[in-house]
């Protein structure tokens, strides 16, 4: 079960103020695993796609990012190339990364950055939501109903056992 926030979350667009708090998350998520990126390689990422680039707040401070970019279904961004150019949008956005905060996890705040990222991809008529999911997350992933796709390998730079997974955008009245 998982506990409340300590105080109301607030989900908005991400801006350049946040850049920090994101780097610092993100390093503390990745790092470990080898997989941290960094500034030079994340703002590029969201610059592709702005209005697909969230931050929680809790307290009035990030907890938590999510970043998101419309990219070829069933392909996924080289980690290696910052800056990488997605290629056409063709119905699919490609969820790069989520991360909350150690002290914050399990409290539902990934269930908000995900809930607005569903209803963006369905305003812009997104057909699919895809992610690579790293570190032994496929169970979480799974859990919000994405499925593993065996047949694609991600490469560049994702680790072992990372998995290529998808979800269509849930319509409207349907759980996101």
């Amino acid at each position: 079960m998982t506990e409340p926030p300590p105080e109301p979350v607030r989900v908005r667009r991400l801006t350049g103020a946040d850049w920090d708090a994101v780097v610092a998350l993100e390093h503390g998520a990745y790092a470990p695993l080898g997989l941290s990126e960094g500034r030079a390689a994340l703002q590029p990422r969201a610059a592709v796609s702005p209005e697909t680039c969230f931050v929680a707040d809790v307290g009035g401070r990030p907890a938590g990012y999510l970043l998101a970019l419309p990219y070829p279904a069933l392909a996924c961004p080289d980690l290696g190339r910052a800056g990488e150019p997605p290629g056409p949008p063709a119905g699919n956005l490609h969820l790069h990364d989520l991360v909350v905060a150690p002290g914050l996890r399990r409290r539902g705040l990934g269930r908000h950055l995900l809930r607005r990222l569903t209803g963006t991809a369905r305003a812009r008529r997104d057909r699919r939501i895809s992610l690579v999911a790293v570190g032994g997350s496929e169970r979480y992933w799974s859990a919000r109903g994405f499925t593993p796709h065996p047949d694609v390998t991600p490469s560049g730079g994702y680790g072992a056992g990372a998995v290529y997974m998808s979800r269509p955008v849930p319509a409207p009245h349907e759980a996101s």
